[in-house]
Order: C-alpha cells, then structure tokens, then sequence
C-alpha cells in the first residue's frame, strides 16, 4: 500500500525520497520531520561530516498547507558538503584531469563486491551510493510513517542497549529507557554504562579502531490482528526483519527474546494467555511478552520488541589489509572519514524502519483514501476487539 524510493550519493546535490501511499490530509508536522533529522545527526562518536551537515526538508510534491493530498510526496535534503565535489560528481561532465579513481576496497564494506557487479572500475560509484548517508532518506519516510501511526494511537521509540560490550542495565520499564535515551548523547538510559561506552569510543578513536552495538526498538499502542500468517511475505516478523536488516552495518535481528527462546524449555519460551474483562479495547492479555509482540507473523497486541545488532564501522583510520584491483598489489585500505560508533544514529533509522514497516501493514488492514476514512474504518476494527471480547458463542 505504501513505496519509498531513496535516490541520490553521498557527495551528490543530495538524497531524494519519493513516498507514494498515504492518505490524503495526514497532518505534516515540519518539525517533528527535521528533528528525526538531527536525531540522526547526533551521538557521541559520530564523524566529523555531522557537525558539517545540517539536515533541511524540501517538499517537492504531495505536500499542500501541511496536509498530504494523497499523491506522491517528493523531499529533497540537500548536501552541503557537494559544492566542495562539484567536479567529481558532476552527473553530466566529464572527469578533471588530475581526477584519481579508488582502486582499493575497504573490507567491511560493499566495495569490492559492488564494484564486481556493476562492471566499475572507479570505486568510488559503490562508495557513493553504499554510503550511510543514503539512510537520511529513510528517516524522512519514518518521519511519515511515524505522523501516521501517531494518528491511530501507535507511536514507536527505542534505546541504545549495549556499545563494545558495555551493557545499560536498569531495573525500568520500556517507556523509562525511551524517554531517558532522548536526554542521553549515546541514546541509552544507564548513566553509568553510558560513561564507560564514552571511554571506549575515546579509546577506539586513538586506536583508529571503531564499535558496534545493540539497539532496541519498540511499537507502542499496538493492536492483534496487524500482519499475515497466511504468506510468508505478509507476515509481520518477516517484513520487519528485512527492514531493520535492510539498514547499514545491522548483521543481526531478533523479536522479543529471539536467540534467548532457543535455549528453553517451550513451557519457559512462550507468552501465556489471559483474559481480564476490564482492558480494553481487547480483553485477551499476556502477563510476559517473549514473543515480542508478534506469534505466527500477526501482532498479538503487546508491544512489538525488536533487538538489532550493529558491527563496528568498516572505514578504520589504521586501515586492514586489501589489494589494489588495478594492480592486483597488497595495500592497506585507504581511510574516508567516517564515525568511530555509530549505534545511536543507527537506532533512529531503525525507529524510521520499524515505523514504515508497521504503516504498510497498517494501510494494508485499513485501507482509505483519507485519513478520516482510514480513523473509521479502524475505529470499526476497535468495535471487533471489543465485541470479540465481550460476547460469548457458542
């Protein structure tokens, strides 16, 4: 129901975002739009091109008055930093005589096995394109996504849980570690493990090494009944698992608790079900939630939990060993600056994900050409639940 495109380079004029989907008077709140934007931007470890960069939404298409008309919405966020690149990236120039291809490939990255398969021998085409830049983009269409789903009564947040192995712990509920992640520089809640994250981020920049993390990121207001089990491509653990994979530097995803389940008891592993006639507007309950808020790829109601995992930034200041693809040579791979730990601003990409993907499954349920049609038409779904939960059948 809902398409997001992203075009554009990381030295280019900018990075483009074509939206199609949405309703027509969804409400555009410009400034919760722009902050996502210097949500990503922040973190302590971030690059030197965060501090250069500041991040401005152009609507070109789809937006009138604030309000959505229900056509393609098309943003541009230009990059500044493209008028010191104007000859090396001019889309229809040709290359400056002292212009110097990239011929060594950063392991870690899409270098090599870009390169490969688009015929290139100037590297500097995948790194472009590979970038992470690329993801400011896809906070734009969160950004949308986000508007949306606050509209029904869903909103989604998330925190940084681990960086280099230090973990945040914290006997608080999930509304407590989002809302003290929002005050901290590294996106998490614990003061002191945030304190030892900064020392080894301080460490690694000295070492011109890098770090990964985990970050948590989590659906709140949800409803059951929102994804398929009938095909595998509609299940909803499915499509959020591609999503958040989909993001740059994630190698590792799970729901709820994941890897835990496969070490326990099936007694342990699972979510017993309840019933208390006072919730609503569905009375069926869990007391625990392993599952993480979805069972056979539709949501059960409880919050949608998900844990990604990020591998350290492969552009290293000291550089790992690689060849040379014109000369076949061994070389140590060249440095283009980047940031030291980038978990913080991968988690709010990830929030962006996490949001779209749970949009899509949203318009597909309710459907509507407006946004008063799609609120009665969900409205009408609360009834069901509410029905479901109070009349007996026999």
């Amino acid at each position: 129901m809902i398409h997001y495109e992203t075009a554009g380079e990381s030295h280019g004029t900018g990075i483009t975002t074509l939206i199609s989907g949405f309703p027509s008077h969804l409400r555009v709140d410009i400034d919760f739009i722009q902050n996502e934007l210097v949500r990503r931007q922040k973190g302590y470890g971030s690059g030197p091109r965060m501090k250069m960069e500041k991040d401005t939404v152009e609507f070109l298409g789809g937006v009138r008055w604030k309000e959505t008309l229900g056509s393609p919405i098309s943003v541009l966020v230009r990059n500044r930093d493209s008028v010191n690149w104007k000859l090396q990236m001019d889309p229809l120039g040709a290359p400056p005589s002292d212009y110097r291809e990239v011929v060594v490939p950063r392991p870690g990255h899409a270098d090599l096995a870009g390169t490969v398969k688009y015929q290139f021998t100037d590297i500097r085409n995948v790194i472009e394109r590979a970038s992470a830049r690329e993801t400011v983009g896809r906070c734009v269409a969160g950004s949308f996504a986000k508007m949306f789903l606050n509209q029904l009564g869903i909103g989604v947040g998330g925190y940084v849980e681990s960086i280099g192995g230090i973990i945040a712990e914290g006997e608080i509920n999930l509304e407590e570690k989002i809302k003290a992640a929002h005050e901290s520089e590294l996106a998490t809640f614990d003061l002191q493990a945030t304190k030892k994250m900064m020392e080894a981020i301080d460490e690694a920049r000295e070492k011109g090494d890098s770090l990964g993390g985990t970050f948590v990121v989590v659906a709140f207001g949800m409803i059951p009944g929102i994804g398929d089990y009938t095909s595998a491509f509609r299940k909803l653990d499915a499509q959020l698992a591609g999503g958040l994979m989909s993001i740059p530097s994630v190698k590792g995803v799970e729901i709820g608790n994941g890897f835990l389940s496969a070490q326990l008891f099936g007694s342990e592993a699972h979510d017993a079900i309840y019933f208390n006639q006072d919730r609503k507007p569905f009375s069926f309950f869990r007391s625990t939630n392993r599952a993480g808020g979805i069972e056979g790829g539709v949501s059960t109601g409880e919050p949608i939990i998900v844990r990604c995992a990020m591998k350290p930034i492969p552009t290293l200041q000291k550089g790992l060993p690689s060849v040379d693809i014109a000369e076949k040579s061994d070389v140590v791979s060249r440095y283009e600056r980047s940031d030291v730990c980038a978990v913080p601003r991968g988690l709010v990409v990830g929030e962006a994900m996490m949001a779209w993907v749970i949009a899509s499954a949203v318009r597909e349920k309710f459907g509507g050409d407006s946004m008063n049609e799609v609120k009665g038409n969900f409205r009408n779904y609360l009834e069901y639940l509410k029905d479901f939960s109070t009349k007996k059948t026999k």
